[in-house]
């Protein structure tokens, strides 16, 4: 199968499953209903790939999984709005995202493997940093409404707090896929992309 066409139908399957999952607002049975429609999609979706071969097939099973987890998690948050649950569909973007990408790496190898996947973990990492730093955010400036100024500083300061912690997960991230790529190398020129990297990242 060419790869345009692959591309075209999981257009096609995205669409489905994002129209599922869309709503202004919606009764038990209608969550219900929008549920068995994504995990059909996602049957239909697999049933796609099943004729394809090695890598191509991963590669396509982990893109139809990543959208039913997705949708899924969209739907949960259109049936039961809240911080936590636009989190959830974050994370579960952060996932399907990683799974594809992570797959696709298996097309290379060696170091540009090892690098490829470095930077998949790193991408994740950004992603999951940055949902729980938009979470905790919220989450301090709702209490900082309900309460006095102090507790707006507080919250300030858990803000602060949390950025940071996403600024850490994000460098240290960043600093594994350097020294992969560092691993290429060999003697003096891998000494001195050890010490850049170190340099660059903080790291003693």
């Amino acid at each position: 199968m060419k790869k345009l066409t692959i591309t075209a139908i999981a257009a096609a399957m995205s669409l489905a499953f994002s129209a599922a999952a869309v709503a202004n607002s919606m009764s038990k049975t209608e969550y219900k209903a929008a549920k068995r429609s994504i995990e059909t999609e996602y049957k239909s979706a697999k049933a796609v790939c099943d004729p394809m071969l090695a890598n191509v097939k991963d590669i396509c099973m982990a893109e139809a999984k990543g959208r039913e987890d997705v949708a899924l998690a969209e739907l949960g948050a259109t049936y039961q709005p809240s911080q936590k649950a636009r989190y959830e569909v974050r994370i579960a973007k952060a996932q399907a995202d990683y799974s594809v990408a992570k797959e696709k790496c298996d097309d290379k190898a060696g170091n540009a493997k090892d690098v490829c996947v470095k930077e998949a973990e790193a991408a994740q990492t950004a992603a999951k940093a940055d949902a729980k730093t938009q979470m905790k955010t919220a989450d301090a400036n709702n209490t900082a409404n309900e309460k006095s100024a102090k507790a707006r500083g507080q919250a300030n300061t858990q803000i602060a707090e949390a950025r940071h912690d996403a600024v850490v997960d994000k460098r240290d991230a960043e600093y594994a896929v350097a020294k992969e790529k560092c691993d290429a190398l060999a003697g003096s020129a891998k000494d001195l992309c050890m010490n850049d990297a170190k340099s660059r990242y903080g790291k003693s």
